[in-house]
């Protein structure tokens, strides 16, 4: 599971789930003039005006103006334990923000899921698989208010290397099979090295293999350590090299760092967005570089280089995935369809003319962390912050074309 901020962002749920409109407003917050506090995201709602209203500065007016609000596609997140309070929390937040109301289902496909409260299971752990689950509805409604969001909720706790990790790729293949997604948000990871069976990853992507064929595109968070990532027994330290979290790291997968954004009270942009110093990207110890990587990332490294894109991640990385999961929401109904693996179509938009296709350049930043040196943001593609990040009319335009045309 991927852990840093999550400590801060459990307080400002529960307390916007008490209905402090002002803490709602920290979970998308970054410090304004003087260290006040500004919103990060907003905009007018798809139904007309209505207040208070957020404000996005990816450019979801225009969509959503026009009708793409993600209507028709839906969106999983693997979450363990999940919460059965979210309903109430969304309830709360969409009259905060004048949202219309969210279309959430909750399956257990892997089985009974347990109350925090249940003997054997973690409380603090499951606590904080609540305010994830929050988290994830939150900013995938956020980006794409009309999408159906489902939550499959597993019973085991997924902390480091295989722990959790069987459910969570039996829930994917209950999603697979019965076709119940376009998109796949897991906010969740683990180092490559914490898995001790050299087996395991192998056995556990079969999992999008059968989710890629299903045409089911695959997010997941790039991780919270910079370059590095938490210990598999002592998940307070770090490792003291390189090393990037599964499934991020897999080719099959989309893999969202995090940007930090600069706005004013009005949620203006003040400056371009700048890498999250924590937002986790490297290279792969087990997955070469695919073909569609080979042609951008030429630093003499052989590794799948994560991350892909970027998103907000002042809440980390857990919250920069389910965002661009909203994002392929609107690209999936722009498509008319599912997108499947976006991957190769990325990447030969980002070739052709970044720019030109809502691909938002980031170049400053860096990401070391722990005492382990990490990568620097730079003009055009690089291991830091991938592509960059988007904007939404004409990245979602684009991508639905290129999906088109595979």
């Amino acid at each position: 599971m991927l852990r840093n901020t999550r400590a801060v962002t459990r307080v400002v749920l529960r307390r916007a789930a008490a209905g402090c409109c002002s803490a709602v407003l920290l979970l998308w917050a970054v410090a304004g003039p003087g260290g006040a506090v500004a919103p990060a995201f907003a905009s007018t709602p798809p139904d007309g005006p209505k207040e208070p209203s957020l404000a996005i500065p990816y450019g979801a007016q225009e969509l959503w103006r026009n009708g793409i609000t993600g209507r028709g596609a839906t969106v999983a997140v693997l979450v363990s334990y999940g919460d059965p309070r979210v309903g109430e929390f969304m309830a709360d937040y969409d009259r905060q923000y004048g949202l219309p109301p969210a279309d959430i289902r909750r399956i257990e496909p892997a089985g009974k899921v347990p109350t925090c409260t249940d003997p054997g299971v973690n409380t603090g752990n499951c606590r904080t698989w609540e305010s994830e689950t929050r988290i994830d509805v939150a900013m995938i409604h956020t980006m794409a208010p009309r999408a159906r969001i489902l939550i499959a909720a597993t019973p085991v706790d997924e902390t480091q290397g295989e722990t959790g990790m069987p459910e969570m790729m039996r829930a994917l293949d209950h999603i697979t099979r019965h076709r119940l997604a376009d998109v796949v948000s897991m906010s969740f990871g683990s180092p490559e090295e914490n898995f001790r069976d050299p087996h395991s990853i192998p056995a556990y992507r079969k999992a999008f293999e059968r989710a890629r064929r299903a045409g089911i595109t695959l997010v997941a968070s790039s991780g919270d350590h910079g370059p590095t990532g938490p210990l598999r027994d002592r998940q307070d330290r770090v490792h003291s090299h390189r090393v990037v979290a599964w499934p991020a790291s897999d080719p099959l997968v989309t893999a969202v760092g995090g940007v930090q954004l600069h706005v004013d009270a009005s949620g203006r942009r003040t400056s371009p967005d700048t890498l999250w110093p924590r937002s986790g990207a490297g290279r792969s110890a087990l997955f070469p570089r695919p073909a569609w990587q080979s042609r951008v990332v030429d630093d003499g490294a052989d590794g799948r280089s994560v991350p892909d894109v970027t998103m907000q991640g002042a809440s980390g990385t857990s919250q920069a995935a389910p965002l661009f999961a909203g994002v392929l929401a609107l690209a999936v109904q722009r498509h008319n369809g599912p997108l499947g693996d976006i991957n190769p179509a990325l990447y030969r938009l980002g070739r052709r003319g970044a720019a030109a296709n809502g691909i938002v350049d980031v170049t400053e930043g860096d990401n070391s962390f722990g005492g382990v040196r990490g990568f620097a943001a730079g003009p055009g593609y690089d291991t830091a912050s991938g592509w960059g990040t988007v904007a939404l009319d004409r990245f979602t335009r684009a991508l639905a074309h290129e999906a088109d045309m595979a």
